[in-house]
Protein backbone atom coordinates (compact mmCIF):
# COMPACT_ATOMS: atom_id res chain seq x y z
CA UNK A 1 0.00 0.00 0.00
CA UNK A 2 1.29 3.43 -0.89
CA UNK A 3 2.58 5.51 1.98
CA UNK A 4 0.40 8.37 0.73
CA UNK A 5 -2.97 6.58 0.84
CA UNK A 6 -5.85 8.59 2.30
CA UNK A 7 -7.56 7.67 5.58
CA UNK A 8 -10.59 6.33 3.70
CA UNK A 9 -8.43 4.28 1.33
CA UNK A 10 -6.73 2.67 4.34
CA UNK A 11 -10.15 2.02 5.89
CA UNK A 12 -11.48 0.46 2.68
CA UNK A 13 -8.42 -1.75 2.19
CA UNK A 14 -8.82 -3.00 5.78
CA UNK A 15 -12.55 -3.67 5.39
CA UNK A 16 -11.98 -5.62 2.18
CA UNK A 17 -9.57 -7.94 4.01
CA UNK A 18 -11.88 -8.33 7.01
CA UNK A 19 -15.03 -9.07 4.98
CA UNK A 20 -13.41 -11.07 2.16
CA UNK A 21 -10.68 -12.98 4.00
CA UNK A 22 -12.02 -13.10 7.54
CA UNK A 23 -8.99 -11.18 8.80
CA UNK A 24 -8.99 -9.87 12.38
CA UNK A 25 -9.85 -6.18 12.27
CA UNK A 26 -7.16 -5.06 14.72
CA UNK A 27 -4.34 -7.00 13.01
CA UNK A 28 -5.41 -6.04 9.50
CA UNK A 29 -5.89 -2.38 10.44
CA UNK A 30 -2.56 -2.13 12.26
CA UNK A 31 -0.80 -3.64 9.25
CA UNK A 32 -2.47 -1.08 6.98
CA UNK A 33 -1.46 1.80 9.26
CA UNK A 34 2.18 0.66 9.34
CA UNK A 35 2.32 0.87 5.56
CA UNK A 36 1.14 4.49 5.50
CA UNK A 37 2.09 7.91 6.84
CA UNK A 38 -1.27 9.11 8.11
CA UNK A 39 -1.49 12.03 10.51
CA UNK A 40 -2.99 11.34 13.94
CA UNK A 41 -6.26 12.95 12.83
CA UNK A 42 -6.42 10.72 9.74
CA UNK A 43 -5.57 7.65 11.82
CA UNK A 44 -8.46 8.53 14.11
CA UNK A 45 -10.80 8.94 11.12
CA UNK A 46 -9.75 5.61 9.60
CA UNK A 47 -10.13 3.89 12.98
CA UNK A 48 -13.67 5.23 13.46
CA UNK A 49 -14.71 4.17 9.95
CA UNK A 50 -13.23 0.66 10.17
CA UNK A 51 -14.55 -0.32 13.58
CA UNK A 52 -17.85 1.51 13.14
CA UNK A 53 -18.57 -0.16 9.80
CA UNK A 54 -17.77 -3.62 11.17
CA UNK A 55 -19.82 -2.99 14.29
CA UNK A 56 -22.88 -1.78 12.34
CA UNK A 57 -22.55 -4.18 9.38
CA UNK A 58 -25.99 -5.85 9.63
CA UNK A 59 -27.74 -2.51 10.15
CA UNK A 60 -25.85 -0.97 7.23
CA UNK A 61 -26.56 -3.89 4.89
CA UNK A 62 -30.26 -3.57 5.71
CA UNK A 63 -30.20 0.05 4.51
CA UNK A 64 -29.53 -1.13 0.97
CA UNK A 65 -32.56 -3.42 0.79
CA UNK A 66 -34.38 -2.75 -2.47
CA UNK A 67 -31.55 -0.54 -3.74
CA UNK A 68 -29.14 -3.21 -4.99
CA UNK A 69 -30.42 -4.10 -8.45
CA UNK A 70 -27.38 -6.08 -9.55
CA UNK A 71 -24.81 -8.44 -8.03
CA UNK A 72 -21.76 -6.64 -6.66
CA UNK A 73 -18.99 -8.54 -8.45
CA UNK A 74 -15.94 -6.53 -7.36
CA UNK A 75 -14.85 -7.17 -3.77
CA UNK A 76 -14.43 -3.49 -2.87
CA UNK A 77 -18.01 -2.47 -3.72
CA UNK A 78 -19.92 -3.72 -0.68
CA UNK A 79 -17.33 -2.51 1.86
CA UNK A 80 -17.28 0.87 0.14
CA UNK A 81 -21.07 1.16 0.24
CA UNK A 82 -21.17 0.12 3.89
CA UNK A 83 -18.45 2.52 5.04
CA UNK A 84 -20.10 5.35 3.10
CA UNK A 85 -23.47 4.63 4.71
CA UNK A 86 -21.75 4.51 8.10
CA UNK A 87 -20.32 8.00 7.59
CA UNK A 88 -23.70 9.34 6.46
CA UNK A 89 -25.62 7.82 9.36
CA UNK A 90 -23.14 8.00 12.25
CA UNK A 91 -20.62 10.76 11.48
CA UNK A 92 -22.68 13.92 11.38
CA UNK A 93 -19.66 16.19 11.11
CA UNK A 94 -19.01 14.92 7.55
CA UNK A 95 -21.33 16.44 4.90
CA UNK A 96 -23.17 13.92 2.69
CA UNK A 97 -21.70 15.46 -0.46
CA UNK A 98 -18.18 14.88 0.90
CA UNK A 99 -18.97 11.22 1.58
CA UNK A 100 -20.32 10.82 -1.97
CA UNK A 101 -17.31 12.55 -3.48
CA UNK A 102 -14.85 10.38 -1.55
CA UNK A 103 -16.81 7.22 -2.43
CA UNK A 104 -16.64 8.10 -6.11
CA UNK A 105 -12.88 8.69 -5.89
CA UNK A 106 -12.36 5.36 -4.10
CA UNK A 107 -14.46 3.53 -6.69
CA UNK A 108 -12.16 4.87 -9.39
CA UNK A 109 -9.06 3.99 -7.34
CA UNK A 110 -10.06 0.44 -6.33
CA UNK A 111 -12.13 -0.55 -9.39
CA UNK A 112 -10.85 -2.53 -12.34
CA UNK A 113 -10.15 -0.78 -15.63
CA UNK A 114 -13.39 0.00 -17.46
CA UNK A 115 -15.29 -0.98 -14.29
CA UNK A 116 -18.88 0.16 -13.82
CA UNK A 117 -18.23 0.41 -10.09
CA UNK A 118 -18.22 4.21 -10.08
CA UNK A 119 -21.74 4.38 -11.53
CA UNK A 120 -23.01 1.64 -9.20
CA UNK A 121 -21.67 3.31 -6.06
CA UNK A 122 -22.85 6.77 -7.07
CA UNK A 123 -26.33 5.56 -8.03
CA UNK A 124 -26.94 3.43 -4.94
CA UNK A 125 -25.70 6.06 -2.48
CA UNK A 126 -27.84 8.78 -4.09
CA UNK A 127 -30.90 6.49 -3.92
CA UNK A 128 -30.14 5.77 -0.27
CA UNK A 129 -29.87 9.48 0.55
CA UNK A 130 -33.24 10.15 -1.12
CA UNK A 131 -35.01 7.31 0.73
CA UNK A 132 -33.35 7.61 4.16
CA UNK A 133 -32.70 4.99 6.82
CA UNK A 134 -35.06 2.08 7.45
CA UNK A 135 -35.72 -0.52 10.18
CA UNK A 136 -37.84 -3.70 10.16
CA UNK A 137 -41.22 -3.88 11.94
CA UNK A 138 -40.74 -3.84 15.71
CA UNK A 139 -43.33 -6.63 16.09
CA UNK A 140 -40.70 -9.12 14.95
CA UNK A 141 -38.56 -8.56 18.04
CA UNK A 142 -35.66 -10.79 16.96
CA UNK A 143 -35.33 -9.31 13.47
CA UNK A 144 -35.83 -5.77 14.79
CA UNK A 145 -33.11 -6.09 17.44
CA UNK A 146 -30.84 -7.95 15.03
CA UNK A 147 -30.92 -5.05 12.56
CA UNK A 148 -31.10 -2.21 15.09
CA UNK A 149 -28.12 -3.49 17.11
CA UNK A 150 -26.37 -5.18 14.18
CA UNK A 151 -26.22 -8.62 15.80
CA UNK A 152 -26.97 -12.00 14.14
CA UNK A 153 -30.48 -13.29 14.81
CA UNK A 154 -29.26 -16.49 16.52
CA UNK A 155 -27.42 -14.43 19.13
CA UNK A 156 -30.38 -12.10 19.67
CA UNK A 157 -32.62 -15.13 20.19
CA UNK A 158 -30.05 -16.69 22.54
CA UNK A 159 -29.94 -13.57 24.71
CA UNK A 160 -33.74 -13.35 24.82
CA UNK A 161 -34.03 -17.04 25.73
CA UNK A 162 -31.56 -16.67 28.60
CA UNK A 163 -32.28 -13.18 29.95
CA UNK A 164 -35.60 -12.01 28.52
CA UNK A 165 -36.36 -9.28 25.97
CA UNK A 166 -35.57 -6.23 28.12
CA UNK A 167 -32.21 -7.50 29.38
CA UNK A 168 -31.30 -8.76 25.90
CA UNK A 169 -32.01 -5.29 24.47
CA UNK A 170 -29.87 -3.71 27.20
CA UNK A 171 -26.94 -6.07 26.53
CA UNK A 172 -27.18 -5.50 22.76
CA UNK A 173 -27.29 -1.73 23.18
CA UNK A 174 -24.26 -1.80 25.47
CA UNK A 175 -22.01 -3.77 23.12
CA UNK A 176 -22.28 -1.06 20.49
CA UNK A 177 -21.03 1.65 22.83
CA UNK A 178 -17.30 2.53 22.73
CA UNK A 179 -15.05 0.39 24.90
CA UNK A 180 -13.56 2.18 27.90
CA UNK A 181 -9.86 2.98 28.06
CA UNK A 182 -8.79 1.05 31.15
CA UNK A 183 -5.37 0.40 32.64
CA UNK A 184 -4.25 -1.83 35.47
CA UNK A 185 -1.60 -0.35 37.75
CA UNK A 186 1.27 -2.74 38.43
CA UNK A 187 1.30 -4.33 41.87
CA UNK A 188 4.97 -3.30 42.03
CA UNK A 189 4.20 0.41 41.46
CA UNK A 190 2.76 3.07 43.75
CA UNK A 191 -0.92 3.36 42.71
CA UNK A 192 -1.37 6.94 43.88
CA UNK A 193 1.84 8.21 42.26
CA UNK A 194 0.89 6.60 38.93
CA UNK A 195 -2.60 8.10 39.17
CA UNK A 196 -1.07 11.54 39.85
CA UNK A 197 1.20 11.23 36.82
CA UNK A 198 -1.72 10.18 34.59
CA UNK A 199 -3.61 13.24 35.79
CA UNK A 200 -0.67 15.50 34.90
CA UNK A 201 -0.52 13.89 31.44
CA UNK A 202 -4.19 14.75 30.82
CA UNK A 203 -5.73 11.26 31.03
CA UNK A 204 -8.15 12.28 33.82
CA UNK A 205 -8.06 8.85 35.53
CA UNK A 206 -11.12 7.68 37.44
CA UNK A 207 -11.38 4.67 39.75
CA UNK A 208 -12.96 1.48 38.43
CA UNK A 209 -16.36 0.42 39.76
CA UNK A 210 -15.34 -3.20 40.09
CA UNK A 211 -11.63 -3.46 40.89
CA UNK A 212 -9.14 -1.68 43.14
CA UNK A 213 -6.12 -1.65 40.82
CA UNK A 214 -7.68 -0.33 37.59
CA UNK A 215 -8.22 3.20 36.36
CA UNK A 216 -10.54 4.40 33.60
CA UNK A 217 -8.96 7.00 31.30
CA UNK A 218 -10.77 9.57 29.19
CA UNK A 219 -8.82 8.68 26.06
CA UNK A 220 -6.29 6.24 24.63
CA UNK A 221 -2.60 6.64 23.83
CA UNK A 222 -1.25 5.61 27.24
CA UNK A 223 1.05 3.07 25.58
CA UNK A 224 3.17 5.99 24.36
CA UNK A 225 3.94 7.17 27.90
CA UNK A 226 6.97 6.37 30.04
CA UNK A 227 4.56 4.90 32.63
CA UNK A 228 3.67 2.16 30.14
CA UNK A 229 7.20 1.67 28.83
CA UNK A 230 8.59 1.35 32.37
CA UNK A 231 5.96 -1.23 33.31
CA UNK A 232 4.13 0.81 35.89
CA UNK A 233 0.83 0.06 34.20
CA UNK A 234 -0.61 -2.12 31.48
CA UNK A 235 -3.70 -2.01 29.28
CA UNK A 236 -6.23 -4.51 30.63
CA UNK A 237 -10.01 -4.63 30.89
CA UNK A 238 -11.51 -4.31 34.36
CA UNK A 239 -13.43 -7.59 34.23
CA UNK A 240 -10.46 -9.53 32.85
CA UNK A 241 -8.31 -8.47 35.80
CA UNK A 242 -10.76 -9.99 38.28
CA UNK A 243 -9.84 -13.62 37.48
CA UNK A 244 -6.44 -13.33 39.16
CA UNK A 245 -7.82 -11.38 42.12
CA UNK A 246 -10.10 -14.36 42.85
CA UNK A 247 -7.02 -16.22 44.18
CA UNK A 248 -5.68 -15.78 47.71
CA UNK A 249 -1.89 -15.43 47.40
CA UNK A 250 0.79 -15.74 50.08
CA UNK A 251 3.61 -14.87 47.66
CA UNK A 252 5.63 -18.10 47.55
CA UNK A 253 3.33 -20.28 45.42
CA UNK A 254 4.04 -22.26 42.29
CA UNK A 255 1.29 -21.26 39.86
CA UNK A 256 0.17 -22.68 36.51
CA UNK A 257 -1.45 -20.40 33.93
CA UNK A 258 -2.72 -23.09 31.57
CA UNK A 259 -3.79 -20.85 28.66
CA UNK A 260 -1.50 -17.87 29.03
CA UNK A 261 -1.01 -15.77 25.89
CA UNK A 262 -0.83 -12.84 25.48
CA UNK A 263 0.06 -12.87 29.15
CA UNK A 264 -1.97 -10.18 30.90
CA UNK A 265 -3.07 -12.52 33.67
CA UNK A 266 0.33 -14.27 33.81
CA UNK A 267 1.96 -10.93 34.59
CA UNK A 268 -0.72 -10.08 37.12
CA UNK A 269 0.00 -13.39 38.89
CA UNK A 270 3.77 -12.80 38.76
CA UNK A 271 3.33 -9.45 40.51
CA UNK A 272 1.80 -11.33 43.47
CA UNK A 273 4.78 -13.70 43.82
CA UNK A 274 7.80 -12.62 45.86
CA UNK A 275 9.43 -16.05 45.95
CA UNK A 276 7.21 -18.25 43.77
CA UNK A 277 6.94 -18.66 40.00
CA UNK A 278 4.21 -18.83 37.40
CA UNK A 279 4.48 -21.37 34.59
CA UNK A 280 2.79 -20.04 31.47
CA UNK A 281 1.55 -22.52 28.87
CA UNK A 282 0.28 -21.83 25.40
CA UNK A 283 -0.14 -23.98 22.33
CA UNK A 284 1.42 -21.29 20.10
CA UNK A 285 5.15 -20.66 20.59
CA UNK A 286 5.09 -17.21 18.96
CA UNK A 287 2.38 -16.07 21.40
CA UNK A 288 4.57 -17.05 24.34
CA UNK A 289 7.10 -14.60 22.96
CA UNK A 290 4.55 -11.89 23.74
CA UNK A 291 4.24 -13.21 27.30
CA UNK A 292 8.01 -12.95 27.79
CA UNK A 293 8.11 -9.52 26.16
CA UNK A 294 5.31 -8.21 28.38
CA UNK A 295 6.89 -9.83 31.44
CA UNK A 296 10.13 -7.99 30.75
CA UNK A 297 8.36 -4.64 30.31
CA UNK A 298 6.43 -5.17 33.55
CA UNK A 299 9.61 -6.11 35.48
CA UNK A 300 8.50 -9.65 36.41
CA UNK A 301 10.32 -11.66 33.75
CA UNK A 302 12.35 -13.63 36.35
CA UNK A 303 9.15 -14.94 37.94
CA UNK A 304 7.73 -16.38 34.70
CA UNK A 305 8.57 -19.69 33.01
CA UNK A 306 7.04 -20.27 29.58
CA UNK A 307 6.41 -23.61 27.90
CA UNK A 308 4.86 -24.33 24.51
CA UNK A 309 2.22 -26.93 25.26
CA UNK A 310 -1.41 -27.86 24.76
CA UNK A 311 -2.87 -27.60 28.27
CA UNK A 312 -4.66 -30.90 27.64
CA UNK A 313 -1.25 -32.60 27.77
CA UNK A 314 0.03 -30.80 30.88
CA UNK A 315 -0.45 -33.88 33.07
CA UNK A 316 2.05 -35.74 30.87
CA UNK A 317 4.81 -33.26 31.80
CA UNK A 318 4.08 -31.97 35.29
CA UNK A 319 3.69 -33.93 38.52
CA UNK A 320 0.42 -34.59 40.26
CA UNK A 321 -0.17 -31.90 42.89
CA UNK A 322 2.75 -29.78 41.63
CA UNK A 323 0.94 -26.41 41.64
CA UNK A 324 -0.56 -24.39 44.49
CA UNK A 325 -2.70 -22.31 42.17
CA UNK A 326 -3.99 -23.07 38.68
CA UNK A 327 -5.68 -20.59 36.33
CA UNK A 328 -7.61 -21.91 33.35
CA UNK A 329 -8.52 -18.82 31.36
CA UNK A 330 -10.03 -21.05 28.71
CA UNK A 331 -10.30 -20.59 24.94
CA UNK A 332 -13.89 -19.55 24.33
CA UNK A 333 -16.30 -17.93 21.88
CA UNK A 334 -15.20 -14.48 23.10
CA UNK A 335 -18.76 -13.16 23.00
CA UNK A 336 -18.00 -10.97 26.01
CA UNK A 337 -15.49 -9.04 23.90
CA UNK A 338 -17.83 -7.89 21.12
CA UNK A 339 -17.48 -4.24 22.13
CA UNK A 340 -13.71 -4.45 21.47
CA UNK A 341 -13.75 -7.02 18.66
CA UNK A 342 -16.95 -6.34 16.72
CA UNK A 343 -16.38 -9.01 14.06
CA UNK A 344 -16.74 -11.80 16.66
CA UNK A 345 -20.52 -11.53 16.37
CA UNK A 346 -20.37 -12.49 12.68
CA UNK A 347 -17.91 -15.37 12.92
CA UNK A 348 -19.42 -17.44 15.75
CA UNK A 349 -22.45 -19.74 15.58
CA UNK A 350 -24.61 -21.52 18.16
CA UNK A 351 -22.81 -24.76 17.27
CA UNK A 352 -19.45 -23.33 18.36
CA UNK A 353 -20.63 -23.18 21.97
CA UNK A 354 -20.92 -26.94 22.47
CA UNK A 355 -17.64 -27.60 20.62
CA UNK A 356 -15.80 -25.13 22.83
CA UNK A 357 -17.43 -26.60 25.94
CA UNK A 358 -15.77 -29.95 25.15
CA UNK A 359 -12.33 -28.30 24.84
CA UNK A 360 -12.82 -26.32 28.05
CA UNK A 361 -13.83 -29.42 30.01
CA UNK A 362 -10.93 -31.37 28.54
CA UNK A 363 -8.46 -28.75 29.75
CA UNK A 364 -9.98 -28.73 33.23
CA UNK A 365 -9.92 -32.53 33.39
CA UNK A 366 -6.19 -32.67 32.64
CA UNK A 367 -4.86 -29.74 34.65
CA UNK A 368 -6.97 -30.34 37.77
CA UNK A 369 -4.80 -33.38 38.66
CA UNK A 370 -1.83 -31.02 38.99
CA UNK A 371 -3.39 -29.04 41.87
CA UNK A 372 -1.99 -29.49 45.37
CA UNK A 373 -4.29 -30.69 48.16
CA UNK A 374 -4.91 -27.21 49.61
CA UNK A 375 -4.67 -25.43 46.28
CA UNK A 376 -7.05 -23.16 44.35
CA UNK A 377 -8.30 -23.66 40.78
CA UNK A 378 -9.88 -20.73 38.95
CA UNK A 379 -11.76 -21.20 35.69
CA UNK A 380 -12.55 -18.11 33.62
CA UNK A 381 -13.82 -17.14 30.17
CA UNK A 382 -14.37 -13.90 28.28
CA UNK A 383 -17.83 -15.05 27.22
CA UNK A 384 -21.32 -15.01 28.76
CA UNK A 385 -22.86 -18.20 27.37
CA UNK A 386 -24.31 -20.79 29.73
CA UNK A 387 -22.77 -23.63 27.68
CA UNK A 388 -19.21 -22.36 28.21
CA UNK A 389 -19.68 -21.11 31.75
CA UNK A 390 -22.17 -22.65 34.20
CA UNK A 391 -22.58 -25.87 32.19
CA UNK A 392 -18.81 -26.46 32.19
CA UNK A 393 -18.69 -25.93 35.96
CA UNK A 394 -21.62 -28.31 36.48
CA UNK A 395 -20.10 -31.02 34.27
CA UNK A 396 -16.66 -30.68 35.90
CA UNK A 397 -18.08 -31.02 39.42
CA UNK A 398 -20.16 -34.01 38.38
CA UNK A 399 -17.09 -35.92 37.16
CA UNK A 400 -14.71 -34.60 39.86
CA UNK A 401 -16.56 -35.10 43.13
CA UNK A 402 -13.40 -34.27 45.12
CA UNK A 403 -13.85 -30.61 44.07
CA UNK A 404 -16.38 -28.03 45.21
CA UNK A 405 -17.04 -24.37 44.46
CA UNK A 406 -15.44 -21.89 46.83
CA UNK A 407 -16.89 -18.42 47.56
CA UNK A 408 -14.50 -15.61 46.68
CA UNK A 409 -14.06 -11.87 46.44
CA UNK A 410 -12.68 -10.47 43.19
CA UNK A 411 -11.88 -6.79 43.29
CA UNK A 412 -14.96 -5.07 44.69
CA UNK A 413 -17.31 -7.94 43.79
CA UNK A 414 -18.31 -10.92 45.92
CA UNK A 415 -19.17 -14.36 44.57
CA UNK A 416 -20.89 -16.01 47.53
CA UNK A 417 -21.68 -19.18 45.56
CA UNK A 418 -18.29 -19.54 43.90
CA UNK A 419 -19.31 -18.21 40.48
CA UNK A 420 -19.34 -14.67 39.09
CA UNK A 421 -20.83 -13.58 35.77
CA UNK A 422 -20.39 -10.04 34.49
CA UNK A 423 -22.60 -9.03 31.58
CA UNK A 424 -21.47 -6.30 29.15
CA UNK A 425 -24.17 -3.91 30.36
CA UNK A 426 -23.45 -4.42 34.08
CA UNK A 427 -20.46 -2.06 34.36
CA UNK A 428 -19.58 -1.21 30.75
CA UNK A 429 -16.71 -3.73 30.87
CA UNK A 430 -16.10 -6.89 28.88
CA UNK A 431 -18.47 -9.76 29.56
CA UNK A 432 -16.69 -12.25 31.81
CA UNK A 433 -17.18 -15.39 33.88
CA UNK A 434 -15.16 -16.70 36.87
CA UNK A 435 -15.56 -19.86 38.96
CA UNK A 436 -13.30 -20.93 41.83
CA UNK A 437 -12.77 -24.53 42.97
CA UNK A 438 -11.04 -26.14 45.89
CA UNK A 439 -10.77 -29.76 47.02
CA UNK A 440 -13.28 -30.94 49.59
CA UNK A 441 -12.16 -30.98 53.25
Amino acid sequence: MSAHKSARAVALATLIRVFRDGSYSNISFNNSLQETKLSQADQNLATRIVYGTIQEKIYLEYQFQGLLKTELKEDYLLPLLLMSAYQILFMNSIPDRAVLNEANNLAKEFGRKHSAGFKIVNGILRSFLRRGKILPDAEDKVLFLSVKESTPQWLVQYLINNWGENKAASILSSINKPAKNTVRISGLADFNLVKEELTKLGFSPAKSQITEDELVLTHGGVFKTSLFKEGKLTIQDEAASLAVSAFTFTGNEEVLDACSAPGGKTIQIAEKLKQGHVTALDIHKNKLGLVKQNGKRMNVESRINVKTMDARKADQTFKKGQFDKILVDAPCSGLGLIRRKPEIRYTKTIHDLSKLREIQLDILNHVSTLLSRDGELVYSTCTITREEDEDVVKAFLKSHTQFELQPFTAGKLKATKGMLKILPDSYGSDGFFIAKFKMRG
